[in-house]
């Protein structure tokens, strides 16, 4: 986990806002889970392989600023943020029940 976590951490402005990764680590409970990156986005899973868990938060950069949060695998709305640390804040409060460390394997292993 904290290879991938450190690679994350060292991508440049051309594949993520390097604040982004950063402010998701500071959070203990986000720190367990597997990163991943897909268009400028941090997705965040409770396994590490694919297919990953979609159950999660994820903080999607809105085009006039601020985060929508949402969850993928319901698509519920949690909330709208306006900085990224308020964005991380909700995605940590609203992780699932008994969401712990990444797993070793598929969303099917959960």
């Amino acid at each position: 986990m904290a290879a991938e976590w450190s690679a994350v951490l060292s991508y440049g402005t051309d594949i993520i806002d390097p604040a982004v990764p950063r402010v998701a680590h500071q959070h203990p409970s986000l720190r367990e889970l597997w990163p991943m990156v897909s268009h400028g986005v941090l997705y965040l899973s409770r396994c590490t392989q694919y297919p990953w868990s979609r159950d999660v938060g994820t903080a999607f950069p809105q085009s006039v600023g601020g985060y929508r949060v949402r969850r993928e695998s319901d698509r519920t709305l949690i909330g709208v943020a306006a900085t990224v640390e308020e964005a991380y804040e909700l995605i940590a409060a609203n992780l699932p029940d008994n969401c712990g460390p990444a797993v070793f394997g598929s969303a099917d292993d959960l």
